[in-house]
């Protein structure tokens, strides 16, 4: 399997960024073809511009039987640089059209082949204050909103908090849970 990764976090020695290293190698190591976007490190363009960097970003995405994208929680939406990502290549025609439907209205139809979309976050909010105060907004965005929207339902996303009061031991917990998840979604793949 293709599987495109994003993540949008500044600092390279964030739990993001060993999030998205160990689900990196995983994926390698079980046998499928990985596409890496570091939004930051690429320094991507949030705003609206069109560029052939879209062009690629689109190709990747059409491309992918899986994606996975790792973001922090910045007051209950991802990163202004993931938002931009969002914008600029989920676009009309590439992830999603309309068509008429039985009665002449227009409804959504998703385009994207992947099967699968893992989402990981990393907050200092619990999971209780996210879901009973909050709302949850990042997986109404994510699961409902994106990739429901774009043609997905095989989707999950996974909650990493409190990250402030985290220690080594429970960092090291959630990556192993990580690679669980990648053995669970992304098993082995064997050649005939």
């Amino acid at each position: 399997m293709n599987v495109l990764i994003i993540l949008g976090h500044p600092n390279m020695g964030s739990f993001n960024h060993a999030a998205a290293d160990t689900c990196k190698t995983q994926l390698l190591k079980n046998g499928h073809t990985v596409v890496f976007h570091d939004l930051y490190k690429e320094q991507f363009n949030p705003y609206l511009d069109g560029d052939k960097e879209i062009k690629q970003h689109c190709s990747d995405l059409i491309n992918s039987d899986g994606i996975i994208i790792i973001h922090p929680n910045w007051w209950g939406q991802p990163p202004a640089i993931v938002k931009g990502w969002l914008d600029q290549v989920l676009l009309p025609d590439v992830a999603y059209t309309f068509i008429e439907d039985l009665n002449g209205k227009l409804i959504q139809k998703g385009l994207l082949k992947a099967q699968i979309a893992l989402v990981f976050n990393t907050s200092n909010t619990t999971d209780e204050l996210e879901e009973k105060i909050y709302k949850d907004p990042l997986e109404t965005l994510w699961k409902n909103r994106v990739f429901k929207f774009c043609g997905i339902s095989n989707f999950k996303r996974t909650n990493f908090s409190v990250m402030k009061d985290s220690n080594l031991d429970q960092r090291t917990i959630w990556l192993t849970e990580i690679r669980l998840l990648m053995d669970t979604y992304f098993p082995k793949e064997y050649n005939n």
